[in-house]
């Protein structure tokens, strides 16, 4: 279920929200598949935030983006929002 993300402060009805339709399409705990795009010269800063992860990464056709695809066991929704809010700190990174 691909949810876009904005790294932006959101509000706390949001998050339930978010939250709460995870926990709806998913049994925790459970596979969950991340996906990032940063800007080229970014993707470090996202790979150090998951050292024990294994991420792969494409570049976009022009260079000037990367995606980073990070798939990780998570035990419930919230700790599904709080690896996008960990990751929310790189900058001009979008989360799908």
């Amino acid at each position: 279920m691909p949810v876009s993300f904005h790294p932006m402060p959101i509000d706390a009805q949001w998050l339930a929200s978010f939250q709460e339709k995870l926990d709806q399409h998913y049994s925790w705990p459970s596979s969950y598949t991340f996906k990032f795009i940063v800007p080229r010269g970014r993707e470090e800063e996202l790979k150090k935030l998951f050292p024990l992860h294994v991420i792969t990464t494409k570049e976009s056709q022009k260079g000037n983006y990367t995606s980073l695809t990070i798939e990780m066991t998570m035990g419930s929704g919230r700790a599904v929002i709080d690896v996008y809010q960990k990751a929310s700190v790189v900058n001009g990174i979008i989360a799908l």
